[in-house]
């Protein structure tokens, strides 16, 4: 008799134990799923920001160099010294990457999917 009773208390350990496993599961998947749900908007949200900002450099470096090539009377002049400033940005940035970008960069990612 007491060996039933031991037989239906290990049956109810292995009944329990794989509803333990099951609900872990599901609840990994579903933290996956927020983690990956958060990467994808943020993504998507860096894209949409960037498209913009890149409008808004386009048309801001035509009317700058509009406006420049107007006080220098020369557009050529006014466009190609919103070229050389560009070409400076490029420069510092290029010069700068390995102590403030990539590091900037790489901590932005981190905090990202740590959230």
């Amino acid at each position: 008799m007491e060996t039933q009773g031991l037989k239906d208390k290990a049956e109810d350990i292995l009944s329990h134990g794989a509803d333990y496993l099951d609900t872990f599961y599901k609840v990994s998947l579903l933290k996956a799923t927020k983690k990956a749900t958060h990467i994808a908007s943020a993504a998507i949200s860096v894209i949409v920001i960037c498209t913009l900002g890149m409008f808004v450099l386009f048309f801001a470096g035509l009317g700058l160099g509009w406006w420049l090539g107007d006080l220098i009377a020369s557009r050529t002049g006014g466009f190609l010294l919103v070229a050389l400033f560009y070409l400076v940005v490029a420069l510092v940035i290029i010069l700068m990457r390995k102590k403030i970008v990539f590091p900037y960069i790489r901590d932005l990612i981190i905090r990202r999917t740590h959230e």
